[in-house]
């Protein structure tokens, strides 16, 4: 999540190449799409905006500098490829193909997704659970009418 990624980079564990992938904050993650921010400010901080990649099903706003890529759908909550990415496996993002893609098997990914385990739910009653309970994907605008 958010809380572990600003320390790594706070403490020099990422590097120019690596892509970022922070998960579980998106529409039913969140509950609610949290900003990234406060992650684009410490990768540009740490002079590697142009070499860093950050990748989530949470969301950005107008302010947000370098290479991002959010409201990742399926989102983790709900078992997309966000979820089944590990530490080390190789990314490829293609920005003149439009094309985002995790150099793993089908298999691979279907062994992954077989063990998947959806985590705790943060909030079990309330307005929250709620929202979970009724919110649409992030390609459907997060809506809860629908």
């Amino acid at each position: 999540g958010e809380e572990s990624c600003l320390v790594a980079i706070q403490d020099g564990k990422v590097e120019k190449g690596d892509v970022i992938i922070i998960r579980y904050e998106g529409p039913k993650g969140g509950p609610g799409m949290r900003e990234m921010l406060k992650i684009t400010a410490l990768i540009m901080g740490a002079g590697l905006g142009d070499s860093v990649a950050l990748i989530t099903d949470g969301r950005f706003s107008g302010g947000t500098h370098g290479f991002v890529v959010g409201h990742v759908t399926p989102e983790a909550q709900d078992c997309g490829t966000i979820a089944l990415v590990h530490d080390g496996d190789i990314i490829t993002i293609d920005a003149e193909s439009n094309l985002m893609d995790v150099d793993l098997s089908e298999d691979v990914l279907d062994e992954r997704r077989a063990a998947w385990v959806a985590p705790e739910l943060k909030y079990k009653k309330g307005v929250l659970y709620k929202y979970y309970k009724t919110v649409s994907s992030a390609t459907d605008g997060c809506i809860t009418d629908g």
